[in-house]
């Protein structure tokens, strides 16, 4: 089990002091039976005049900052995180053996709580995402339901390029498709939409990502995106497009939400001119210590 650390940075310039309204973050990792923080500290300037923590609908842990007639030409949030994180293969996970196949029927006890996230949040009048998605199922009763996500997972891995774009925001399901092409959210969000397309329970999952030397994953050196889908007798299962992870193997999960809006790492407000901003920088390093290093 390695021990990570995650050093997260995010810089604000102006072209002259502004002043600054509310920030929301959501740097904190969520603690589970596979990663447990050991160290955490927030360094933010200017000094605000006041941090607070709630946890929102979903159970993210989300920092409120205000500052009071503080003006600065730079707005800077230094995130360091130590965890211990355990990975796991998706791929032995345990399935009901009414789920083992697809399709299947969640549970009616069930069903109120992951009705939302079988709803789907995009148009695809033309029935694109459900058709790219069907090609991958097989006749009833033939699909593995292990199998099945993983060749949807690998198949977004080898079909799409990945392409980064520090823009706010995602592609619309369908211009991912179009494209063939995108950023690991516009990835995450595609699938979450192919999958809900077949009655699936799926999510959006907002985090970092670990990226040994010569491993080849994709998404590192900022934040990350991914999904879980919810599989009976496995619970929440993650499912990362953007490198063909199964499972939450490098994987730091932060944000849970049913849509990618509601797990923005960091939002807020300033006041100035309209040519006032230098934009944004973001830089995130995850390193990693210990046996599995």
């Amino acid at each position: 089990m390695p021990i990570l650390a995650v050093h997260h940075v995010t810089t604000y310039r102006y072209r002259k002091p502004v002043g600054f309204g509310e920030h929301r973050i959501m740097f904190r990792p969520r603690e589970g039976h596979d990663q447990k923080l050991i160290e955490t500290s927030l360094t933010i300037t200017p000094e605000p005049s006041d941090l607070r923590w709630l946890h929102d609908v979903f159970g993210n842990s989300v920092g409120v900052v205000r500052f009071e007639r503080k003006r600065a030409a730079e707005l800077r949030f230094d995130s360091r995180v130590v965890l211990d994180h355990t990975p796991t293969n998706a791929l032995d996970f345990p399935i009901e053996a009414y789920a083992a196949t697809y399709p299947f029927s969640y549970d009616i006890d069930d069903l109120p709580d992951l009705a939302r996230s079988i709803e789907r949040q995009y148009p695809d009048p033309d029935h694109e995402v459900e058709r790219w998605v069907r090609r991958f199922v097989r006749p009833e009763g033939t699909n593995g339901t292990r199998e099945l996500l993983a060749t949807l997972t690998h198949a977004v891995r080898q079909s799409f390029d990945y392409v980064p774009r520090t823009e706010r925001g995602v592609q619309e399901p369908t211009r991912t498709l179009r494209l063939g092409s995108g950023t690991c959210r516009d990835f995450a969000v595609f699938m979450i939409e192919a999958l809900r397309s077949l009655g699936l329970a799926a999510r959006f999952v907002s985090g970092y990502i670990y990226v040994p030397q010569k491993s080849g994953s994709l998404g590192g050196g900022a934040t990350h995106a991914w999904l879980r889908v919810y599989v009976p007798g496995a619970g929440w299962v993650e499912l990362d497009p953007t490198n063909g992870i199964i499972g939450n193997r490098d994987l730091i999960r932060v944000g849970i939400a049913r849509d990618h809006r509601h797990v923005l790492p960091l939002h807020g407000t300033w006041s100035g001119g309209p040519g006032d901003s230098l934009g944004m920088t973001v830089e995130v390093d995850v390193t990693a210590s210990g046996p599995s290093a």
